[in-house]
């Protein structure tokens, strides 16, 4: 089977223990290079992961005529610079989430990318699940009627030292964490927000801790969600919660966002309760062997420019509330 031959721009733990993991998992994807901003760093990511080459600067890497995509794991603020850096060089590319700090920045990136002719696609390994495409085909074929209301939260620890601490950076909660919310909100609701309102809990450092919103959407349909950094520090505590209540029933999730292995998830409708239960493989492998498809073999990418820009378009409106 063909392959396309990725490069990782930076060392970030996201890298480390989600999509470097899922890429060596794909079949589609040969682990050809990965650049840190030191030779050091790139290095001991070479071994520990068995990538053919290293490089001791970001520039080296696009420069490489060999790499047909990029995946960049780098802070927030750093985005926008080197997506548009990889897409002049002509590199398709798979930026972390949230792509851009606001739909600006997002269309920008994406009309860069029509511009250079590659690809570019935002990285929400979860949404490449089945646990949530079994999710948005229950609620598409309405077995729990039309929905009237979608309520979720995603806290997890407060962290000691961590880029998401850092405004400069793009940190808080709502970049963090309320993207995820967002994201699983859209992929449910066909519909375009005509009210949001949210507060939030501000740090020192002057980012959300923790951000409540409420979404009212064109066609009636309402949200809720509730996002923080708050729970204890450096520990794996946290809180996910996802309910989706429609005309004839409601549908609640048992696990956590962005989980694989095996999962389920609980109908109640008719005084009875249905129990789905999925299985879900590693979902960064999933996302690498879409992109790199799409690379290969001209498939759409799963999330799409429109997508993505509606995102953004959204979470601006909840940091303009918040004053982030």
């Amino acid at each position: 089977m063909n392959k396309a031959k990725w490069g990782v721009l930076g060392t970030a733990n996201v890298a480390a223990w989600g999509t470097i993991p899922g890429m060596i998992k794909s079949e589609s994807c040969e682990l050809y290079a990965i650049a840190g901003r030191s030779l050091e760093k790139a290095e001991s990511y070479k071994e520990r992961f068995g990538f053919e080459k290293a490089y001791g600067s970001y520039d080296e890497l696009l420069e490489d005529e060999n790499v047909q995509a990029i995946y960049i794991p780098l802070p927030n603020n750093l985005h926008k610079e080197w997506v548009i850096k990889a897409l002049n060089a002509g590199k398709n590319v798979l930026c972390e989430k949230p792509i851009g700090l606001n739909a600006d920045e997002t269309r920008e990136m994406y009309e860069t990318a029509a511009k250079n002719q590659v690809l570019l696609m935002e990285a929400y390994a979860y949404l490449h699940s089945p646990y949530v495409e079994s999710l948005k085909k229950d609620v598409s074929d309405k077995i729990i009627g039309d929905v009237d209301y979608i309520e979720t939260a995603f806290v997890t620890q407060g962290y000691k030292e961590d880029i998401r601490l850092h405004k400069d950076l793009g940190g808080g909660a709502m970049y963090d964490l309320g993207c995820y919310c967002t994201t699983m909100i859209l992929s449910l609701i066909d519909s375009e927000p005509e009210l949001v309102k949210a507060i939030a809990e501000f740090s020192d450092e002057g980012i959300d801790l923790m951000t409540a919103g409420q979404i009212r959407f064109e066609n009636g349909v309402r949200a809720s969600f509730n996002v923080g950094m708050i729970l204890g520090e450096n520990t794996n505590a946290r809180f996910d919660r996802l309910y989706i209540h429609g005309t004839k029933g409601y549908i609640k999730s048992d696990v956590e966002y962005n989980q694989k292995g095996e999962l389920s998830y609980r109908i109640y409708k008719d005084g009875e309760e249905i129990v789905r239960n999925i299985s879900a493989p590693h979902n960064y492998s999933l996302e690498i062997e879409q992109f790199s498809r799409c690379i290969l073999f001209g498939e759409k990418p799963f999330i799409t420019p429109e997508y993505s820009i509606k995102n953004a378009k959204l979470i601006d409106r909840v940091l303009a509330e918040i004053g982030y």
